[in-house]
């Protein structure tokens, strides 16, 4: 039997050490609600989302390190980050960047109070299912959790040298304000992000062409920061796969007639064609590295049932009692029940169908994110959406909400762990961190909530391709159309290329699994190639010139880059998104700009 120790404990904690204090929640709180805006933002202009805990915890941190108050403790800075995790992630947990728009694309619309018991019905399931899970995943095999690990490090070092943390801090920040004022200038002036385009230059007939087909310089801080956070290996494979799509696929398809409309168009544009391609390579991509994760998965169900009730070293008294998880999904299931056959007249037996599915390929999204930092919930959406098919043929509206489901716990599981794993390395309470967890959730559900339902009336989600192509939403869409309509949902002259681009999808993590360690970032990546046939060029190539700044920047200067990258990315990203919503009120208002 394994035995239980305290060999990864980076810290000890003082016996009267403050923990859950009214502040370090408050503190988590606010800065997980900038994360959620942000990432409303920018899950619907890029397909996926970014992790809030480590901007809560260098932020919360240094707030206080920098007041005339007491500076947080070890605790409190994990408490913070814990709240901030859960508040941010909450755009994704709600399914505000996939499932909800996708049923708005299809027709159907929830208001704000609906979208808020839809997600309080889905937002704690996947907190509750990783509750069983922590002893077994966190305390005896020790899983990495490579997010947590690293946000329990920071947070030790912040407090072993508080300046670095106020000069990470005073750096995102710094840069938040330029990439807010840059977005915001961009409203009334628009050429600053669109330089060398038609308006400016109509006597170049090139590149007016190239600007048609989105190959246009788009000067955008968020895509600059995500091209920093995301490396090379997805930011080449998204610009490889523009250049497929855009520049040698798309103008064939219009030009032999399958799809003559305009290029933006989905109804019978290039756009609308170039989808179903970039849709088939991200499942099948998300399947093939879901299959290649059967070990992973095997070791799930059969890793060590017989040491559930270790606890080790730790202090029983500080365990999540058994009561509050069971009962919590018990009052889950009941909710997402009640949610699913109210707004969607979905049978109450498929939803417990779903909460079921839910739970098990929440445990595999735990053990990938463990093993991987890879939260596969893409896979697992889609693993649903195909169960339902069958369950439920016809019926996309229950495929989508089904999957909804999924993807939420398998979301929201992850994040718990990954902040269960930085509170055992520094030796806090998993009681008080799943207090702080659900606290976390209760603040992001409306401030989501809120900013979604903004950002649905500001844009057409999906059709918007500047502000909001929602390129998950777009996918989700189209799979649960095709289990719905079979292959007549396909545009014409594309289901070789679907048969082709799923093959590739297969193959890229093949490849990437046999190839040697040094080669692995040579493979591109399937699901950012994916992404690039489903939003604009500009934005590949924009994130692409990010990637190529920021390698620049850790040549040139490698100590300085390993210290402020996460910093200075971040900061592009949160100024941008956050200054969105200003200049979405702005657009509302009819505010004139100062140029055409």
């Amino acid at each position: 039997m394994d035995k239980p120790s305290n060999t990864d404990r980076i810290y000890e904690p003082d016996p009267n050490e403050a923990q859950l204090t009214v502040r370090a929640v408050i503190t988590g709180c606010l800065l997980g609600s900038v994360v959620a805006a942000m990432n409303i933002f920018v899950g619907l202009k890029i397909g996926w989302t970014l992790g809030g805990s480590l901007i809560a915890a260098i932020l919360g941190y240094s707030f206080w390190f920098l007041s005339p108050f007491r500076r947080l403790s070890v605790l409190e800075t994990n408490i913070a980050q814990t709240a901030g995790s859960a508040c941010g992630s909450m755009a994704s947990t709600s399914g505000f960047v996939a499932a909800i728009p996708a049923l708005g694309m299809m027709g159907v619309t929830l208001e704000y109070t609906e979208l808020m018991l839809w997600s309080c019905a889905v937002g704690f399931l996947g907190v509750f299912y990783a509750v069983p899970l922590r002893n077994q995943m966190v305390v005896l095999e020790k899983l990495r959790f490579p997010t947590g690990t690293a946000t329990a490090s920071t947070i030790q070092s912040m407090h072993s040298d508080g300046e670095e943390a106020v000069r990470q801090a005073k750096v995102l920040v710094q840069f938040g304000l330029l990439s807010a004022g840059f977005a915001l200038a961009g409203y009334f002036v628009p050429q600053l992000k669109y330089p060398f385009t038609i308006g400016l230059f109509p006597e170049f007939q090139t590149i007016a062409l190239l600007s048609l087909w989105g190959f246009k310089l788009h000067l955008s801080p968020v895509f600059f920061g995500v091209g920093g956070l995301v490396g090379m290996r997805v930011g080449g494979s998204m610009m490889l796969s523009a250049f497929i799509a855009w520049f040698i696929l798309g103008p064939w398809v219009q030009r032999v007639g399958y799809a003559p409309g305009e290029v933006t168009e989905f109804e019978n544009g290039v756009r609308g064609w170039l989808l179903w391609p970039g849709v088939a390579l991200m499942v099948m991509d998300a399947f093939c590295n879901l299959a290649l994760s059967w070990k992973s998965i095997l070791r799930t169900f059969t890793g060590g049932a017989e040491s559930a009730s270790q606890t080790g070293m730790e202090d029983r008294s500080q365990q999540i009692p058994a009561l509050w998880w069971i009962g919590g999904l018990i009052a889950g299931a009941a909710l997402a029940a009640f949610v699913s056959n109210r707004f969607f007249d979905i049978p109450v037996w498929m939803t417990l169908v779903a909460v079921a599915m839910s739970w098990v390929l929440s445990m595999i999204a735990v053990r990938s994110t463990g093993e991987t930092d890879i939260n596969p919930t893409g896979g697992m959406g889609k693993v649903t959406q195909l169960s339902f098919g069958a369950i439920a043929p016809g019926d996309p509206t229950t495929n989508l909400m089904a999957a909804g489901i999924t993807s939420a716990g398998a979301s929201q599981a992850a994040d718990m762990m990954q902040d269960l794993k930085t509170g055992r390395m520094i030796g806090a309470s998993p009681r008080k961190q799943f207090i702080a967890q659900c606290l976390g959730i209760l603040a992001g559900i409306p401030i989501a909530t809120a900013v979604y339902t903004f950002f649905r009336s500001s844009y057409e989600i999906g059709v918007d391709e500047e502000n909001a192509p929602a390129p998950a939403a777009m996918a989700w869409k189209a799979m649960s159309e095709l289990l719905a309509q079979g292959l007549d949902a396909l545009p014409e002259g594309s289901l070789v290329a679907v048969v082709f681009a799923g093959t590739l999808g297969v193959a890229l993590p093949l490849l990437r699994r046999w190839v040697p360690s040094s080669k692995k970032e040579l493979v591109p990546s399937g699901l950012a190639a994916g992404i690039a046939f489903i939003v604009p060029a500009y934005y590949s190539i924009t994130i692409f010139l990010g990637c190529l700044m920021f390698a620049r920047w850790r040549k040139k200067s490698p100590d300085q880059y390993s210290a402020l990258v996460f910093a200075v990315a971040s900061g592009l990203v949160a100024g941008e998104a956050l200054m969105s919503i200003p200049n979405a009120v702005l657009q509302m208002l009819e505010v004139p700009k100062l140029t055409g």
